[in-house]
């Protein structure tokens, strides 16, 4: 888990932790992203907090959404510059 800065808003710094992560391979295209219960307990924040962050990696093209499934890497990712 990243140190996060308690006095800023969480949800950007999630999001850059998570594309950073994305980015390094931790998930694979195809692959099911961890649900926003199980991101909140690792990062130590309310389910809203990464709920927001998932949102936006979605509208960023980082994930697709399979709906009563959840949500899934896209393939393919984003080009590095597109985010």
């Amino acid at each position: 888990m990243p140190d996060l800065d308690r006095s800023q808003n969480l949800w950007p710094q999630i999001l850059t932790d998570l594309r950073r992560r994305l980015r390094a391979g931790e998930w694979t295209p195809g692959e099911r992203f961890p649900g926003t219960v199980t991101l909140a307990a690792e990062y130590g924040t309310a389910q809203a907090t990464t709920q927001k962050a998932v949102v936006a990696l979605r509208a960023e093209g980082w994930l697709r959404l399979e709906v009563g499934q959840g949500n899934y890497v896209a393939d393919p990712l984003p080009a590095a510059g597109d985010t």
